[in-house]
């Protein structure tokens, strides 16, 4: 049984960590002398990806300092290793950038906010993920072309909306935490007028993402019989890779992975699943920092046509917080990446789950593809509309922390005044010059030929 220590206790807890982690420390950026090369770190991840796929990851890295700055938690996690601490842990996203949060499908039917990306997740320090969630909004603002004082703001806003909802989840009980969530309506209702119609608009664009519309944008009939189009090298069915990428055996891995996947969901789910039969099986490329790992979709029928079922076989690979963290209590990394997503979100898919392939030395989870997946469009947003969103990052990134975490003493160390938010928008504003600094060296070696990058995938 854990220790369960008194409210008064754990308060005194966090109040007495303020004297030997001063809040302000969180505001310093020093990247030292033998700080690792950053582009040597994002090539050592893409020695077991899937080759052909490396230069388009690359690519789509180098759009940007942002898109830059989404691929490279690797090299931000090395950094974080060398900052100030409290040793207050949580189950953190270890990627909790602004992109990676977003809209879903509860198993009620509802669309509810939170992070929605745990590739990376792993038992690790607060302050890690709200460093990297904080330093998203200064590069995000900048990206747009906005003031620095603009930046800062939305990135204040992120940081302090953090701080308000850890203390009000410490005066909470409990099970209050535990059912607390974020619902899309509820983010409707924190603004107002262009902005309220742009959610609603969010709303209907998010409910209409569902296996049905996948069917149309991603599979064709063939002699009466659906299955996964080809469009290379971004969606490729496992019929057009013998040439490719055989040597990996991709329909054998799905094979064995699906049956233990299967295992690995509650009875009721197993049997849901078990309505649907496998029709094809094709190799899809998504995101940026995962592009070249086995990620794969599978296309399953239920009643008939009109009732199919897409699933996302990601694969899991090792957490990048582990190289300065105690590794994973689970051995399997897709395990690793349901548990902590569970633990972390306060809904999750009802087809989340994951399975190991025996001789295969990958590990995979499963989810549905598309299940009312929204995410909001930062490209267009304005800086009223960036902060407003800070709000809302802030306020689950808090909350996904207080599940797992110690809310009570996380709150009574950040305080009620505006110290922790400043020393974090410094922290940013530094780290985002890092990151300019460290996109610029992976450009050079991109322009120079060092590094093959097809952007046009």
């Amino acid at each position: 049984m854990p220790k369960h220590l008194t409210a008064d206790q754990r308060e005194q807890q966090g109040r007495a960590l303020r004297k030997q982690v001063p809040r302000s420390s969180h505001g310093e950026w020093d990247p030292g002398p033998d700080r690792p090369n950053p582009v040597a770190l994002l090539e050592g991840q893409n020695e077991d990806r899937l080759q052909p796929l490396v230069p388009v990851r690359r690519g789509r890295m180098s759009a940007s300092a942002f898109t830059f700055y989404r691929g490279a938690a690797r090299v931000m996690a090395s950094d974080l290793a060398t900052t100030p601490a409290t040793g207050l842990t949580v189950q953190a996203c270890g990627d909790a950038h602004l992109s990676n949060f977003g809209a879903y499908a509860s198993p009620a039917r509802t669309l509810v906010f939170d992070v929605n990306d745990f590739d990376e997740t792993l038992p690790g320090p607060w302050e890690w993920d709200l460093k990297r969630l904080a330093t998203s909004f200064v590069i995000a603002g900048r990206n747009r072309g906005f003031d620095a004082a603009d930046s800062r703001e939305a990135t204040r806003r992120s940081v302090d909306a953090y701080r308000t909802a850890m203390a009000r989840f410490a005066g909470m009980r409990t099970l209050d935490v535990w059912y607390a969530h974020m619902s899309v309506g509820r983010v409707g209702e924190a603004v107002s007028g262009k902005a309220a119609k742009r959610i609603g608009k969010f709303q209907r664009k998010a409910k209409s993402k569902d296996s049905l519309q996948a069917l149309s944008k991603l599979a064709e009939k063939v002699d009466g019989q659906y299955r996964i189009k080809s469009d290379p090298p971004v969606l490729v069915p496992l019929r057009d890779l013998a040439g490719n990428m055989a040597p990996d055996n991709l329909a054998e891995i799905v094979k064995g992975s699906f049956d233990s996947y299967r295992d690995s969901l509650a009875d009721n789910r197993r049997r849901l699943l078990e309505r649907f039969r496998p029709v094809d099986v094709g190799l899809k490329v998504v995101g940026v920092g995962s592009v070249g790992t086995r990620c794969l979709i599978a296309l399953m029928m239920g009643r008939d046509d009109d009732d199919p079922l897409f699933l996302q076989i990601k694969e899991a690979t090792d957490a990048v917080l582990e190289e300065h963290l105690p590794p994973s209590v689970y051995q399997d990394h897709g395990e690793r990446v349901v548990r902590g997503q569970r633990l972390m979100q306060a809904q999750s898919d009802i087809f989340l789950g994951w399975g190991k392939n025996e001789g295969d030395p990958h590990d995979y989870y499963w989810r549905q593809l598309k299940d009312w997946k929204g995410s909001v469009d930062i490209d267009s947003a304005s800086p009223t509309e960036l902060s407003r969103y800070g709000d809302v990052c802030g306020w689950t990134l808090a909350h996904t922390h207080a599940r797992s975490g110690d809310p009570i003493a996380i709150a009574a160390y950040l305080g009620k005044g505006q110290g922790i938010v400043d020393a974090m928008a410094d922290f940013a504003e530094a780290y985002a010059d890092q990151n300019e600094r460290d996109y610029a060296l992976f450009k050079a070696a991109i322009d120079d030929g060092q590094l093959e990058a097809d952007t046009d995938a």
